[in-house]
């Protein structure tokens, strides 16, 4: 049992970490590569097209896509009241710098585990999660980056409105056509790569700065991530595969988007304190995320 649970693990953390470690030996070596291109394919086809075939390639349901995007509301709540705590007591701003704590890396590097460790259920049910933490990104993240509240930013997404139309067919059980389904699941499995390599030069660029105020920040990140995880599994009673995309989901380091978001809307400051946390927590991940993995696939099999 032990063996085939380690296999397993080895199976599903393994391509994700080596992706990444492309990603930051191709930024290292290559320190003047323009990533605008990878961007702008990833954030306006490629993850459009992973989040559109996530959706409506499974056996997902309207009310279980509901269900999650509450739950997914649910924990960025409850991370919300001690963020702004711990901010408070390090000095820091807690409106500012609050995006990195409670917006998780659900997509570069959640949805990949979710895929590798369940399936195409557990591909449904991360990127119910993912969507919403999008959503979120382009809402409350530019709301905190900016402390202004705007929808220009969010009317002129791409993943918004293949989520809106991915929410229609589901309520309406209207079955996408499999040819639409066969290139969005090209386009989208392309993207995973994209998107794991694209995080691994962005995070070969970034700089850590106060260390210790940092270490706080990202452990806070990802020791009350699982601890949220668990309680939302065990107030909703959550089984099987759901239970674990839910704790891998929620234990999952701070999301590079709020450090695009700061670098956009936020003071330099801010931006750089961001983007400490977003590298020193994911580089703690690689330690963190094989445990959670472990625990999801042990008792949540």
């Amino acid at each position: 049992m032990l063996l085939s649970i380690t296999i397993k693990l080895f199976e599903v953390v393994f391509p994700v970490f080596f992706v990444i470690g492309i990603g930051y030996w191709f930024g290292k070596n290559n320190p003047r590569f323009d990533t605008n291109v990878i961007t702008d394919f990833v954030g306006k086809i490629g993850v459009p097209c992973l989040l559109f075939y996530s959706l409506v390639s499974t056996s997902l349901d309207f009310n279980t896509f509901i269900k999650f995007g509450g739950i997914t509301f649910l924990f960025v709540s409850l991370f919300a009241i001690p963020g702004i705590i711990i901010l408070k007591l390090i000095k820091r701003d807690s409106i500012t710098e609050l995006g990195p704590l409670i917006l998780p890396n659900c997509g570069n590097i959640g949805l990949p585990l979710a895929i590798f460790a369940y399936g195409s259920n557990g591909f449904a049910i991360g990127g119910s999660i993912a969507s919403v933490i999008m959503l979120l990104h382009f809402t409350l993240g530019i709301f905190l980056a900016s402390k202004k509240l705007s929808l220009g930013p969010l009317l002129k997404s791409v993943p918004m409105y293949v989520i809106f139309l991915s929410a229609f067919l589901l309520y309406f059980k209207i079955e996408a056509p499999q040819f639409l389904i066969n290139t969005t699941m090209l386009i989208g499995y392309a993207a995973i790569f994209l998107v794991l390599a694209s995080l691994g030069i962005a995070l070969s660029t970034l700089k850590t700065k106060n260390i210790y105020e940092t270490s706080i920040l990202s452990a806070f990140r990802l020791l009350v991530g699982p601890i949220v995880g668990f309680l939302i599994i065990d107030y909703f009673n959550l089984k099987s595969y759901e239970a674990g995309i839910v704790l891998i989901q929620c234990s999952m380091p701070s999301a590079i988007l709020n450090f695009l978001l700061a670098k956009m809307y936020s003071r330099k400051i801010h931006a750089t304190n961001i983007a400490s946390v977003i590298m020193t927590s994911t580089a703690l991940s690689f330690i963190t995320i094989p445990i959670i993995v472990l625990i999801a696939l042990t008792y949540y099999n």
